[in-house]
């Protein structure tokens, strides 16, 4: 799949898996995909544990208590702490969406069913995901995403007209007015 198919054709899946498992190899690559991200001031704040075990999976997908998790094969979790860089900004939000987007267009090209969960295991969850998977405590589990054969299509998400949100040298498609001077 090219590029450009694989940023159209990928969507946010939220089960039903099929019981196949990812395969050592694709888990490989969509952690590779996350590690290849780019990275703010090349920081390279963001850290990927792949999940295959059977045992861990249930764990994962119980911490996060939501029933169609527990189909996933495989997950990955994003991982990291506010690092600041030498201008005095963390980019470490930066670094981790960055991966997460790279993981997704990996799985929309393998075929496999994948979700970016972040803001529903801050706190208490990711802490015990963290626990689980052995994650020090000066880092944070910012990112769970379940990963899996789709069992049937996800629904499409339906996004505004192409004209609503991207425009040519102006917000609003609007010509400036205002002279240089």
């Amino acid at each position: 799949m090219d590029t450009m198919n694989a940023i159209r054709n990928r969507k946010s899946f939220r089960g039903p898996f099929t019981n196949a498992p990812v395969s050592r190899e694709d888990l490989t690559e969509l952690l590779e995909a996350g590690y290849l991200a780019p990275s703010g001031c090349n920081l390279q704040t963001t850290r990927l544990i792949g999940v295959d075990d059977p045992e861990l999976l249930a764990g994962l997908a119980d911490i996060y208590s939501h029933e169609w998790a527990k189909g996933a094969t495989a997950a990955i979790l994003l991982i990291g702490s506010y690092t600041m860089s030498p201008s005095g900004v963390s980019y470490h939000v930066h670094d981790y969406c960055a991966a997460a987007e790279n993981i997704y267009l990996a799985a929309a090209d393998k075929g496999l069913g994948t979700v970016w969960i972040e803001g529903q295991i801050r706190g208490e969850r990711a802490e015990k995901m963290g626990r689980l998977l052995g994650v020090p405590e000066d880092q944070t589990v910012y990112i769970y995403m379940p990963v899996g054969y789709p069992a049937k299509p996800g629904p499409d998400a339906k996004k505004k007209p192409f004209e609503e949100r991207v425009w040519f040298n102006g917000y609003g498609g609007a010509k400036s007015c205002t002279s240089p001077e």
